[in-house]
């Protein structure tokens, strides 16, 4: 197996069939938007294959001109593989290869009170696997009108500047993020992607 990213032709096939289906409307960024933050040097689109097959897949979202911190925006394993554990070893291969030039942030949404049993076992599920990847909780966000847990592979002295850091990569222009959310905060409203 092998982890390298997906670039050209390769992204509109893994878009539609992958992360369309495993992902809702309101978390899937368009197209569009994704090509242009290739183009920008600030997105990554990595996929774990076996051969030409590709198994699993990872998108890593960064500030060029600060690589300290860098987001895991999606995180998915095809249908066919799931529960097998290659989510975990896309993270750690992740991991390893950012090595100690860059800190891995992690986003997973939060289970919300009216929100569905079902909705909320799987978000419940998400946090407990991540933490099984040796992650920790370190504050709560906003994006897409949804509050997140956004994990670490350790508490940093200075949580401040990966706040900043964090805000960094989403940029002014995205009103829908907060970060941090305290906790009697609201969501602000979806991403302009929705509106």
């Amino acid at each position: 197996m092998e982890l390298r990213q997906i670039a050209g032709e390769g992204l509109e096939s893994w878009y539609h069939r992958e992360l369309r289906e495993a992902f809702p409307p309101n978390e899937c960024k368009p197209l569009n938007d994704i090509r242009a933050l290739v183009a920008a040097g600030r997105y990554e689109v990595w996929g774990l294959f076996e051969g030409e097959a590709l198994l699993g897949y990872a998108t890593l979202w960064m500030d060029p001109a600060d690589t300290r911190c860098i987001l895991l925006d999606y995180l998915g394993v095809t249908a066919a593989r799931r529960n097998g554990g290659l989510g975990r070893r896309i993270v750690g291969m992740l991991t390893e290869q950012l090595g100690d030039r860059s800190l891995l942030l992690i986003e997973a949404e939060c289970p919300a009170e009216g929100d569905g049993l079902e909705e909320n076992a799987i978000r419940r599920r998400r946090l407990r696997f991540y933490e099984r990847c040796g992650f920790v909780p370190a504050y709560d966000m906003a994006t897409c009108g949804l509050r997140f847990t956004t994990l670490l592979p350790s508490l940093p002295e200075d949580l401040g500047l990966v706040m900043d850091l964090h805000r960094a990569i989403y940029g002014p222009e995205r009103t829908d993020v907060r970060i941090p959310l305290g906790p009697d905060e609201t969501p602000p409203g979806p991403p302009a992607w929705m509106r």
